[in-house]
């Protein structure tokens, strides 16, 4: 029964998706529409693959950039937000500075790292900004959402500030942490497209959503929607990875993990 209910699950999105490509296709050929003005999904499949070598390599660039991001953002929120369970004093004085950069638009940021930052540095930087912030507050709450009774067991037991990371707070905000990771994914990619847009209006770029700009600019509109699918099945993929590491780590043991497993 439940293997059914999965398949059904697993297939409407894929019949939903196939009529929608089928009515596209119609819509384009029943009107006759030029593919500068709109391509059907036989004309983007085609650019797709006649302009692979050039798409390829700028998905590799932004898949890379956006790696990168991802990365520095795991590393630089988990740290911080350790460092903020450590001492309250630092978390007041710093966590209002992290929601502020959350909160500024990073399509206004990117011009100005462009100026003070060699190119590929600051679209890795804005990658990192966008990402940051859900891996660090994700942190910040799994370590402060420690039970209780728990936290005072280990202090009755008279474990120091290390162990009590270690054995306890850790492996409760293990989830949050994944929840984060997850989420930063998307978001790096968000930031290097970003990036990639302002870095290819500056003159310079060759990540896929320069492609996309300057596909624009020679009404190449084929080749922008196969960009454009290229950057929305990287996405796909990155939350799929993701998703599936925390369901491995938490498969055995966490609550949201072992009702899936049911």
């Amino acid at each position: 029964m439940s293997s059914s209910r999965d398949f059904v699950r697993f297939l409407l999105p894929v019949v939903v998706l196939a009529a929608g490509i089928a009515l596209w296709e119609l819509v384009v050929r029943v009107n006759d529409i030029q593919p500068y003005v709109l391509p059907g999904p036989s004309a983007v499949f085609q650019t797709l693959v006649a302009d692979w070598p050039v798409l390829s390599e700028s998905l590799g660039v932004t898949l890379l950039t956006t790696l990168e991001g991802f990365i520095a953002a795991a590393i630089g929120g988990v740290a911080l937000a350790l460092l903020f369970n450590q001492s309250k004093w630092l978390e007041y004085s710093l966590f209002p500075y992290a929601v502020i950069l959350q909160v500024t638009p990073v399509i206004a940021i990117a011009p100005l790292l462009l100026i003070y930052l060699q190119q590929q540095t600051a679209v890795i930087v804005c990658a990192w900004i966008v990402a940051f912030f859900p891996v660090l507050s994700n942190t910040t709450l799994g370590l402060n959402s420690v039970d209780r009774n728990l936290a005072g067991l280990f202090s009755l037991y008279g474990a120091s500030r290390l162990q009590t990371l270690r054995y306890l707070k850790l492996p409760a905000a293990l989830p949050y942490i994944l929840g984060g990771l997850r989420i930063a994914g998307g978001l790096s990619l968000i930031g290097a497209v970003v990036a990639e847009i302002a870095a290819g209006t500056a003159g310079a770029g060759s990540g896929l959503a320069f492609r996309i700009a300057e596909s624009g600019y020679r009404l190449n509109i084929p080749r922008m929607f196969a960009a454009l699918l290229l950057l929305s099945v990287a996405g796909i993929v990155i939350y799929g990875l993701l998703a599936l590491i925390s369901h491995l780590v938490l498969r055995r043991w966490h609550e949201s993990a072992l009702r899936k497993e049911n």
